[in-house]
């Protein structure tokens, strides 16, 4: 498409041959026609290399159209070149060489160029290959790459399915065994008892988040049911869910705040907080809902040591922060659900402790995308 125009624009500097020029980008225009066919993705990977040889002829026309100056064909050919080294195998670009010399040579003897000149094709057509085989190389190593972390992509999430769904169904037993156990056991018992339900907790914990990450992984954009719900009613539900020796937990909610979320992932987002502010602050946990700007707000605060402020930035990656208690997985799906609510997670530092915040676009507000 280039050459086409750059021919017809050619036209104005010599218009003595401006017939032959425009025979020149009427071919151009006809190859790039040709490139852009949907056909070429129905066939095989190397077919299109064959426009490689109208593309030489058109060259060769063109250095004839000009008189035999070929200060026009030299980049042509080497871009021809470099676009076959991205798309194509060696065999092809060195089975290129003849067409590409005779494209390049043969309008230069019909015109009767100096010797001179001919020999110019000795220093461009190597420059050219070496060019599309540097090219070739490189692309080659970054699909070979591609391939590798995809299959690594795969396998991980084969992993991530088989561990997420068949691991919590015989951890489950396991937790009723030892609890049946507990009951009467003695209190040395008891103790190891307790140590084993708080590792098969963890695992479960493991489990569910890489459920999660699996689930936010698969679905791209999760799909949300989003009404309008109270507040207070919606919050004291998720507390349910939590194990009144996990948290100590305060509300401040008015009585008619409500929040336009999707029920299920809210009790997610506000689980995960409070079980991480239970883990790693200190108590009073304060559940703050507020509004401003078109913005719900919710916010979990402890009252523990804190966190650093270089670690507040990277807080909601995956696998970002884990510990001997944790994953790292609860606050990078806490950001996904707040995303996919068009909202945002983010650390506040308090004195003492710290606030995790998530905001939600209020119902009727500018940020709020109505599900269908």
């Amino acid at each position: 498409m280039l050459a086409g125009l750059l021919a017809l624009l050619g036209i104005g500097n010599d218009p003595v041959h401006a017939d032959r020029l425009l025979l020149v980008a009427a071919c151009d225009f006809a190859v790039a026609f040709v490139a852009l066919l949907p056909q070429w993705a129905r066939t095989s990977p190397n077919a299109p290399a064959w426009l490689g040889l109208p593309s030489f002829l058109v060259l060769g026309m063109s250095t004839w159209s000009f008189g035999g100056s070929a200060s026009g064909t030299g980049p042509f050919l080497v871009l021809i070149y470099a676009w076959a080294g991205l798309h194509f195998p060696r065999w092809i670009l060195l089975s290129y060489a003849l067409p590409a010399t005779l494209a390049y040579l043969v309008p230069l003897v019909v015109t009767q160029q100096a010797p001179l000149v001919l020999g110019s094709a000795f220093i461009l057509m190597p420059i050219a290959v070496a060019v599309a085989l540097l090219i070739e190389a490189q692309a080659r190593h970054l699909r070979e790459d591609r391939e590798r972390l995809a299959r690594i992509e795969q396998w991980r999430s084969a992993m991530m399915s088989t561990l997420a769904h068949d691991v919590r169904t015989p951890l489950a037993t396991v937790r009723m065994v030892l609890e049946e156990l507990k009951t009467d056991a003695p209190p040395p018992v008891s103790r190891m008892l307790d140590a084993a339900l708080r590792q098969t907790s963890r695992i479960t914990r493991l489990a569910e988040g890489l459920l999660d990450v699996q689930r936010i992984d698969s679905e791209g954009q999760l799909q949300l049911d989003r009404r309008e719900h109270s507040a207070q009613a919606l919050v004291k539900e998720a507390l349910t869910h939590v194990r009144s020796s996990d948290a100590d937990v305060t509300l401040e909610i008015h009585d008619e705040q409500t929040l336009y979320v999707d029920k299920q992932r809210f009790e997610q987002i506000l689980i995960n907080l409070l079980t991480n502010a239970a883990r790693y602050g200190a108590p009073p946990i304060v559940v703050t809902v507020t509004r401003k700007n078109g913005q719900d707000r919710l916010e979990v605060r402890d009252h523990g040591p804190g966190i650093p402020t270089e670690l507040r930035e990277r807080l909601f990656g995956q696998f970002a922060v884990g510990s001997a208690e944790g994953t790292g997985l609860g606050l990078w799906i806490v950001r996904q659900l707040a995303e996919a609510h068009g909202g945002r997670a983010f650390a506040e530092a308090r004195e003492p402790g710290v606030a995790m915040v998530v905001t939600f676009p209020s119902l009727g507000s500018k940020g709020d995308h109505r599900d269908p």
